[in-house]
């Protein structure tokens, strides 16, 4: 299969490509689309068959959830059997953007978009390209991160087409995303409303517009039966070809562990990767040192996160250390990546 790229820089200029774009949703081919979080790989989510094509193209599980895009309220209602006032409240703050709601599915959603759960995901994206191919398609598009499962999420078009080439039909390029990390998806089936996945929109945040307390539940314990009820929390995540560790702890004891780590692998003849910030990467001494952003500004380091992790996998390096982030409620988005980019190896100093 040849895969066709189409950047579109004005919507109003690029009538041609989202109208192809739309026409293969409807017919039930797959489409990767910029959000503002990460790029999504979209199918009609009424179909079987296109939901069918996405796990194939990424060599997805088909028990892990998908999440159905909307360009409307109007589309949820026909996708939810109830709303609670504060499910309708946080969408009418924080959509467009990137917040996913859990809620309970009416018979039209597939079961395999939803891996057999009774609960569908839902959001409505912010990045204008994503809105238009959503109208122009008619339907919510189920869709995932637009890479091969496992790889860290794609934040540029060019990060798709290395994993999907040969695999999908077409690539709509909106450039690079600015947030970088996936949505917050947050579990509204239960009485007091659960975060199943951090991002840019924190608990603070959520608490703040909705008026009652939030719950967080960021790993395989957010589980019906085994079945995992949000994209993300079951299987490996986001990782590079290198093994990674996490070292965590006060900045100058982990920039000295991580130069004690590298010291001792490069005798051993292991090429080593540090993933720093601004503020520490002057300080290592590995073969390579990447920033990942700013500590003082951690929109820089979700928007920069996935391009760096995937950097180091054009990089003849055999091991990666990487600072963790620990304290701020934006960096709790960033820790549940890098802690699956890891593998859970964690070395606390």
């Amino acid at each position: 299969m040849k895969t066709k790229l189409v950047k579109i820089q004005q919507i109003e200029e690029s009538d041609d490509g989202l109208n192809e774009a739309a026409g293969l949703i409807r017919k039930g081919e797959v489409v990767a689309f910029p959000t503002e979080t990460v790029y999504g790989l979209g199918g009609n989510g009424f179909m079987e068959d296109a939901v069918h094509k996405i796990y194939e193209a990424k060599g997805r599980p088909s028990d892990n959830p998908l999440i159905l895009h909307v360009c409307d309220i109007d589309m949820v209602e026909r996708l939810v059997k109830k709303m609670p006032p504060t499910a309708r409240k946080a969408m009418e703050v924080f959509w467009p953007g990137p917040l996913t709601v859990i809620l309970p599915k009416t018979e039209i959603v597939p079961g395999c978009v939803t891996g057999g759960l009774e609960s569908v995901a839902v959001r409505m994206p912010s990045h204008q390209v994503a809105l238009e191919l959503i109208r122009r398609s008619g339907v919510p598009i189920a869709a995932p991160s637009a890479n091969t499962s496992g790889r860290p999420s794609p934040t540029k078009a060019e990060h798709v087409m290395e994993d999907l080439k040969g695999k999908i039909p077409m690539i709509l390029d909106g450039g690079a995303v600015l947030v970088g990390v996936e949505s917050t998806i947050v579990d509204f089936t239960e009485d007091i409303p659960v975060i199943l996945r951090p991002g840019r929109i924190t608990k603070e945040d959520l608490e703040k517009v909705i008026g009652c307390k939030v719950q967080m539940n960021t790993s395989f314990r957010g589980e019906d039966n085994g079945i995992p009820k949000a994209p993300g929390m079951k299987y490996r995540h986001y990782a590079p070809k290198a093994q990674m560790t996490l070292i965590l702890g006060e900045r100058q004891a982990v920039v000295d562990e991580i130069n004690r780590l590298t010291e001792k692998d490069r005798k051993q003849g292991i090429r080593t990767g540090v993933i720093g910030t601004d503020e520490t990467v002057d300080l290592y001494c590995a073969d390579e040192v990447v920033s990942v952003g700013q500590r003082k500004n951690m929109e820089t380091v979700t928007a920069n996160l996935y391009d760096v992790i995937r950097g180091f996998d054009h990089k003849d390096v055999d091991v990666i250390y990487s600072e963790g982030f620990e304290g701020e409620p934006l960096e709790e988005a960033v820790m549940n990546r890098l802690v699956k980019a890891a593998g859970h190896r964690i070395i606390r100093v």
